[in-house]
Formats: C-alpha cells, sequence, structure tokens
C-alpha cells in the first residue's frame, strides 16, 4: 500500500500534468527535475510527493 496523497498534491498534480504532459515522464528522476522549470515548488518533500504522483499519472497513460 502507498501514501495517500492530500488534495492540493492531487488538484495541483493534475492541474500540471494537464498543462505539461509532453514534459511528464515516466521517470521519477526526471519529473523531479523538471517540476522546478514547471511549477513553484518551494520545499523539496512536496517537490518530491508531486513528482511521485506525476510518475503515476504518466505510468497510468491519463
Amino acid at each position: 500500500m502507498g501514501r495517500i496523497k492530500t488534495k492540493p498534491v492531487k488538484s495541483a498534480g493534475d492541474r500540471i500534468y494537464a498543462q505539461h504532459a509532453d514534459k511528464l515522464s515516466k521517470d521519477f528522476e526526471k519529473n523531479k527535475a523538471v517540476l522546478p522549470d514547471v511549477a513553484e515548488v518551494r520545499s523539496k518533500k512536496i517537490r518530491n510527493i508531486l513528482a511521485g504522483y506525476l510518475t503515476k499519472k504518466a505510468k497510468q497513460g491519463e
């Protein structure tokens, strides 16, 4: 079982994925590197959570 993502993480992740799906991939490390260019993320923890969520969405093919 994985960790549950909070509502702000999901809404921000969905918004980022809708606007920048072409820049995101199925690789967590690449998404982590792209995220600061795409969105303003102030903490490393939130960046990693968002990158994980976006990686999951990319693998699902949404």
